[in-house]
């Protein structure tokens, strides 16, 4: 049909659904059983909220709908696609995912310097809480290294060397 013959109030924008962490593409995600389970409470507080949607605007509440099946189906994407691994089942001498790992800067801006974060999946990422993607560029110079060795990394369009001083498993 020509748009000349639809009117313009029956044109719906289509909803903004917001995107999820950022997995690269063929990359396996990994998830911490917590963060399993954060993303199946997720799915239940949008679930509630999709099944108690009151609005009166028949065009509002499409909207709505919309938005909330959109962010559900890439939730539940994201959730059949999870593959736990429990930090407790690393080897145990080198970090890898799930680690909470202490480091040194030893060179650059922040020299001298000691950060402790935890590995963990693309969605349970948090920097508030020291916990970082698996995939984030620091998290895959520290992957792999023993306690004493140095790695590198690009921070900031820098190269920077730190040295693993601690990893824990909880």
């Amino acid at each position: 049909m020509s748009r000349g013959f639809v009117k313009e109030d029956d044109q719906e924008e289509a909803p903004f659904i917001p995107p999820r962490a950022a997995l690269p593409a063929g990359v396996i995600n990994y998830v911490t059983p917590e963060g399993y389970q954060q993303l199946k409470n997720e799915r239940e507080r949008l679930e509630e909220k999709l099944s108690k949607l009151n609005i009166e605007n028949d065009k509002e509440r499409r909207h709505a709908r919309a938005t909330f099946t959109g962010s559900l189906n890439l939730l539940n994407e994201r959730i059949g696609s999870a593959r736990i691994l429990k930090p407790l089942e690393q080897s145990r001498d080198e970090v890898r995912f799930g680690a909470k790992v202490s480091f040194k800067f030893i060179d650059g801006k922040q020299k001298g310097s000691t950060r402790k974060f935890q590995l963990v999946g693309v969605d349970e990422a948090t920097i508030k809480e020291n916990k970082i993607a698996f995939v984030a560029p620091i998290a895959i110079a520290l992957t792999g290294k023993k306690i004493g060795e140095i790695t590198q990394v690009n921070m900031g369009g820098e190269i920077q060397q730190l040295e693993i001083l601690k990893i824990e498993y909880s």
